[in-house]
């Protein structure tokens, strides 16, 4: 079983358009919503964690992208950038546990794949180290 985790922007035509249920029935794909801040007449962005066949899913993709819905793999969606001084105020908030602190170091690692852009961590950083890329 193939899972990923994607972004998916909708412009404002396609906010009411039954996209994700077609994901479902069409492309035999699971769906596990991880995010959503969809409006009327505004852009739509889902967070979906995906699971299904490799080429259910990039049939998937190549639909979602006819169709108009920009995609892009999650872990290109929320960066830790260099202002990161490893104080460890995000390991606890993180509702996925993807901050580590490394006992010998005492270093916060940041595991990408396992983000799901929730952007706990960008709000309570005190540094401003944590940033969303679009």
């Amino acid at each position: 079983m193939f899972s990923r985790k994607i972004v998916l922007r909708f412009p404002p035509q396609l906010v009411d358009k039954p996209i994700v249920y077609k994901l479902t029935k069409d492309y035999n794909l699971e769906f596990n919503i991880l995010k959503a801040l969809v409006t009327p007449q505004e852009e739509g962005l889902l967070v979906l964690e995906l699971k299904g066949e490799k080429k259910d899913f990039d049939s998937a993709l190549k639909f979602l992208k006819e169709e108009g819905v920009k995609t892009q793999a999650l872990s290109k969606d929320v960066v830790r950038n260099e202002k990161c001084i490893h104080c460890g105020v995000c390991v606890p908030i993180c509702p996925v546990n993807a901050f580590e602190v490394d006992n010998k170091n005492r270093e916060v690692a940041f595991n990408k794949e396992k983000c799901i852009a929730c952007e706990l961590c960008i709000n309570i950083c005190p540094y401003k180290a944590m940033e969303v890329k679009f």
